[in-house]
């Protein structure tokens, strides 16, 4: 099968790289001409650079190139689904698409597939989410990630099409509480990372990623998600794996701002705008989200760690 990733960078790169090892014909679009020149010739990313590029992966920069692709992967960030669907939607080939950005549109708070409804009508949409490193997924080690497609039949068919011996897919109807939890668990991650930037301990960590979880499904429940999704792979697994590790941006980027350091630019930090989205959305559906308004406050320099600290301490006396 002949299968379409559009964004070359890490998660794209390791996507394409996992599936041509599952056998597909795999086409890795990049905005830079030069990018695809360099990476077809010397069988590497600049984006994984320990990586090398099986055989069945095409690096391209020419979208026409993609005209017969059968499924279509679009790995561009979030906050640029919209302008890259506005400019190129009419190039894409007649396929399913499968949204894989974990982000909410900062501009219009639209999930991915709204924004996908909206700029590709035409095109059947599925999301791809979940607890995946991009440098694991692409050395083969195993993953399991979230499929969700509001069309069943679909979802099974890109499923089938999409898993391979060391990426399983599970399948979700539920593309809303999938979405917002890809998302939100970004903004929780920046929290965990300040939590331990600032040397406030495992126990406070912890602490942190439960009401934030618990923050996550309350919004996830109010947009129409379904508060059963959120104990699955694409909310609580990938929460587990991002407020633990530094090989996520987001988790890095908070212990950056938690320690007083200089985080390396350069790299796309999804849960910075989201951030102030999650907010923007909990005001418009009454539901708290404490957690996310301080990673908020703190991101745009409206507070300083310590005052986040204080204000989360601070906060009333609750039953759990």
């Amino acid at each position: 099968m002949s299968i379409a990733v559009i964004g070359a960078g890490a998660f794209g790169t390791a996507l394409a790289c996992a599936l041509a090892e599952g056998g597909h014909e795999v086409l890795l679009w990049s905005r830079s001409a030069q990018q695809a020149k360099t990476s077809a010739k010397t069988r590497s990313s600049p984006r994984l650079p320990d990586i090398k590029l099986p055989k069945g992966v095409s690096p391209i920069s020419n979208l026409v190139t993609a005209a017969h692709a059968e499924i279509v992967l679009l790995v561009v960030p979030a906050q640029k689904t919209a302008k890259f669907l506005a400019k190129h939607a009419a190039q894409l080939p007649e396929a399913p698409l499968v949204l894989c950005a974990k982000g909410i549109d900062l501009q219009t708070f639209q999930l991915q597939t709204d924004i996908a409804a909206t700029l590709a009508p035409d095109h059947p949409v599925a999301v791809l989410t979940g607890p995946g490193f991009a440098a694991e997924i692409a050395r083969g080690l195993p993953t399991a990630l979230t499929l969700a497609c509001r069309d069943e039949q679909l979802g099974k068919s890109l499923q089938r099409h999409l898993s391979t011996d060391r990426l399983r897919l599970y399948l979700s109807t539920d593309t809303t509480g999938a979405q917002l939890g890809g998302a939100l668990k970004n903004v929780i991650a920046i929290a965990a990372g300040i939590v331990i930037g600032a040397g406030l301990g495992e126990s406070a960590r912890a602490a942190l990623m439960t009401r934030g979880f618990a923050e996550m499904r309350r919004l996830g429940v109010a947009m129409g998600g379904v508060e059963e999704t959120f104990n699955g792979l694409s909310s609580l697994g990938d929460l587990a794996l991002t407020c633990a590790s530094p090989m996520s941006r987001n988790f890095a980027q908070g212990l950056a701002l938690g320690s007083g350091s200089v985080q390396a630019s350069g790299k796309t930090v999804e849960g910075v705008a989201t951030a102030e989205a999650a907010c923007a959305l909990a005001l418009k559906h009454n539901v708290e989200m404490p957690v996310a308004q301080v990673v908020a406050a703190i991101l745009s320099r409206k507070i300083t760690v310590e005052e986040g600290v204080d204000a989360l301490l601070s906060r009333p006396l609750k039953q759990e």
